[in-house]
């Protein structure tokens, strides 16, 4: 575990960094449920999971040929990234004086 310690005047501030990671976090989120979204409707419209579109689909598998593979698998890599994201942004403990 690392630790990161912010030396700050007073409570005030404390209080600004901690809204702004919030702030984030739900922004974070926001992202990660249209991701979802999207994801959803691929999923629906070829009647399968991302996880499996990823192991068994190619582009010529698709009606929209490059183009939706490009979209649905970029999506599915912009999804983990930002889960990665919030998970590590979770972990984070705070303790104030």
């Amino acid at each position: 575990m690392r630790q990161l310690v912010l030396d700050l005047p007073d409570h005030t501030e404390a209080t600004l960094v901690l809204s702004a990671l919030d702030a984030y976090k739900a922004r974070l989120r926001l992202s990660i449920a249209a991701c979802k979204e999207t994801l959803a409707e691929f999923e629906g419209k070829y009647r399968m999971s991302t996880d499996r579109f990823l192991r068994q689909m190619a582009a010529e598998d698709l009606e929209g040929g490059d183009t939706e593979y490009v979209e649905w698998a970029g999506e599915a890599k912009i999804l983990s990234r930002l889960e990665t994201e919030l998970l590590g942004l979770e972990g984070i403990r705070c303790e104030l004086p």
